[in-house]
């Protein structure tokens, strides 16, 4: 018996040794290769850690070959890695080196060629103002002064009737672009960190703007329930949120309209705004159906398809734009 014994656990064993040495680990890769030195399959890599991990290579690799700055590398994607390091996740401190060092200095922003293709100083000046407030909120920058030199510069290219006007009229923003309610928003998120004492009548004229839009698309929708979140306009909270309510698709995204296919840039945009008011019934399964969609979207090597105007365009900024805003809104949303 005792001899019957020791032959089953000498065979289960050997078993155990034969099915460590041949099985696969399901993760490819690097991790694959920790598998068959250690015989351990590591935990797989979150959508996050995959999205962190693609940016912590592209958004400093632009500068590298291109010798300027981007409103896509350096302000929406880097925006991205800044709400990681708030969030106390871990990013190389030589990813964002430069990029401090260009957003640390307002006055020579002027100086940069930057991309041909996205190279509007309204736009840029507003791009970097808000991935320069998110590097100061992230604590990569310390420097007030610099956020004011920003803020002044974005004093000029108001509108009269309140906005900060960025594509043409009637136009969805695109994720590069943002379109004239969401850099309106972003423009009085950047006033109101700089506290500047001298742009309350700016910031006055523009929450006025935002309080007549409507929701009719998701750029506009979205920007009501982001900037009304807080309460001070509830009717127009409101009116933001049944929107994004009835154009959610059976996908789980949304569109620029509402009968239109989900699109990455305006579900990350959706779920942001989502967030704010999360409190209210029925959000938070929103907000789970709209990160599953992305989630499924996203590419292999942790990017996400470039949400383009028309759909189906090839564009590496608005994809790294999209990328921006789509791990933007994954980290603003993990439970």
């Amino acid at each position: 018996m005792r001899l019957r014994l020791l032959k089953l656990v000498c065979c289960f064993g050997i078993a155990l040794g034969l099915w460590g040495r041949f099985s696969t680990c399901p993760i490819a890769g690097a991790a694959a290769e920790t598998w068959d030195r250690l015989g351990t399959c590591p935990t797989p890599p979150t959508p996050e850690t995959k999205a962190l991990s693609f940016l912590q290579r592209e958004v400093p690799a632009w500068k590298t070959n291109n010798g300027c700055f981007s409103c896509h590398n350096n302000g929406d994607a880097a925006r991205a890695l800044y709400a990681a390091l708030r969030k106390g996740i871990a990013v190389p401190a030589n990813t964002l080196a430069e990029t401090n060092a260009w957003l640390s200095a307002p006055l020579r922003w002027d100086e940069n060629k930057g991309d041909p293709g996205f190279s509007d100083k309204k736009l840029a000046n507003l791009q970097f103002a808000a991935a320069l407030a998110a590097a100061i909120e992230a604590k990569q920058i310390n420097e007030t002064t610099a956020l004011q030199q920003a803020a002044r510069k974005l004093l000029p290219n108001q509108s009269t009737d309140g906005s900060w006007a960025i594509d043409a009229a009637g136009t969805v923003g695109s994720p590069a672009t943002w379109g004239t309610p969401l850099a309106t928003w972003m423009a009085v998120g950047v006033l109101r960190q700089a506290k500047l004492n001298d742009a309350q009548a700016a910031l006055a004229k523009a929450e006025r703007w935002l309080s007549q839009i409507k929701a009719n698309n998701i750029m506009n929708a979205a920007t009501l329930v982001w900037a009304f979140s807080d309460g001070t306009n509830k009717a127009k909270r409101e009116e933001g949120l049944q929107w994004l309510r009835r154009a959610q698709t059976r996908e789980g995204g949304w569109g620029p309209y509402a009968d239109a296919p989900p699109e990455c840039f305006d579900t990350a945009l959706a779920l942001l705004a989502l967030q704010a008011v999360r409190q209210q019934s029925g959000v938070v399964g929103m907000i789970q159906r709209g990160r599953a969609y992305l989630i499924a979207q996203q590419n292999k090597d942790g990017s996400w398809p470039a949400t383009t105007r028309p759909a189906g365009g090839d564009s590496y900024a608005q994809m790294m734009s999209t990328t921006g805003w789509a791990t933007l809104a994954l980290l603003e949303t993990q439970e």
